[in-house]
């Protein structure tokens, strides 16, 4: 198993700037004009209550980490979080319990295959293998701090709200419309519990990931959120520490490895900055030192990430310089 002793040694960063905000926002409208007409992707028709969201809302929010704010189109509209919301509760999961414990007990590797996968399961000897799919992001949810699931349920909704800068509510419709359908979810967290890797009642803790899951957020909360873990930690916004640096560090690997699901390695190969979607049509981009982007726009590919929401960010990790692979020649030596 590969392993770095890092612990007592001073780690640099890289960090950079985005553009100043009237730049940004100029950008952002552009990108808007220019996919909001696409029309490609379906919306989330095996959730009832996704099934009846408008196709045609858009809408782009970039945050960076000085605070400033740019939004555009439906920015500012409501929908549910849904799997975005996996990143968030693996940072303050591994905040809470630490780095060693949550690679031992949920794993950080790609499954590469859906997220939703039995057999990655039963081809992993039990495990969930990272975080981001189903099966670990219900063993993470198993493992906020509380004694109870109602207190794991609060202190779940206060990490995410802190996240987020708001009190954030759940989409009450969406919630049971989701436990309606389930079926799938309860039965990946008893094949966790017959490997004898998942201690908690699986009913109960598929409940509370639900919930999760159904917790109303924008695009804009989506960009502050991942300009949070742009920040180190800390909610630029708001000013609230939320996680350590070194959780935003962990976190970001694993949402770069399989946040994208099994498009993941194409995603970082061709937009190079670590995303993480949801099937409310949400999708949060991070540039670690600099800031975030958030979409959404509810029409998906296969795998489950929005459509308009790649192209924008996309657009935009070019634009912006949001490309953590990139780099160029200095001057004189190209």
């Amino acid at each position: 198993m590969f392993k770095t002793d890092t612990d007592h040694i001073d780690q640099r960063v890289s960090t950079g700037a985005l553009p100043d905000l009237d730049e940004t926002l100029g950008l952002l409208r552009e990108v808007h004009e220019r996919y909001r007409g696409l029309d490609d992707g379906a919306v989330a028709d095996y959730i009832p209550a996704l099934a009846k969201v408008d196709p045609s809302l858009f809408g782009i929010s970039a945050c960076s980490v000085d605070g400033h704010v740019a939004d555009v189109g439906d920015a500012r509209h409501e929908f549910a979080i849904e799997s975005a919301s996996k990143a968030f509760v693996f940072a303050l999961v591994t905040d809470a319990l630490g780095h060693d414990a949550i690679k031992k007990r949920i794993g950080v590797n790609n499954t590469g295959l859906p997220f939703n996968s039995v057999m990655a399961i039963e081809l992993n000897h039990g495990s969930a293998m990272n975080p981001l799919v189903n099966a670990g992001a219900i063993s993470a949810t198993a493992l906020m701090p509380g004694k109870t699931p109602d207190e794991q349920w609060h202190h779940l909704l206060a990490g995410l709200s802190a996240f987020a800068g708001r009190e954030l509510t759940l989409d009450t419709e969406v919630y049971e419309s989701e436990m309606a359908t389930n079926q799938r979810n309860l039965a990946l967290a008893r094949l966790l519990q017959s490997y004898g890797n998942f201690e908690n009642d699986p009913t109960e803790m598929v409940d509370v990931y639900t919930r999760q899951c159904s917790l109303r957020v924008t695009a804009h909360d989506l960009a502050v959120m991942g300009a949070t873990l742009a920040d180190g930690g800390v909610n630029p916004v708001t000013g609230a520490h939320v996680v350590s640096p070194r959780v935003c560090r962990d976190t970001l690997a694993v949402i770069a490895t399989s946040g994208m699901y099994e498009r993941s390695g194409e995603w970082m190969f061709e937009i190079g900055i670590p995303a993480k979607s949801g099937v409310g049509g949400g999708i949060v981009a991070v540039a670690p030192g600099k800031g975030a982007v958030g979409t959404f726009s509810p029409p998906l590919d296969v795998a489950g990430n929005s459509v308009r929401g790649q192209y924008a960010i996309g657009h935009l990790s070019r634009s912006l310089g949001l490309n953590v692979f990139a780099s160029a020649a200095r001057e004189g030596m190209a």
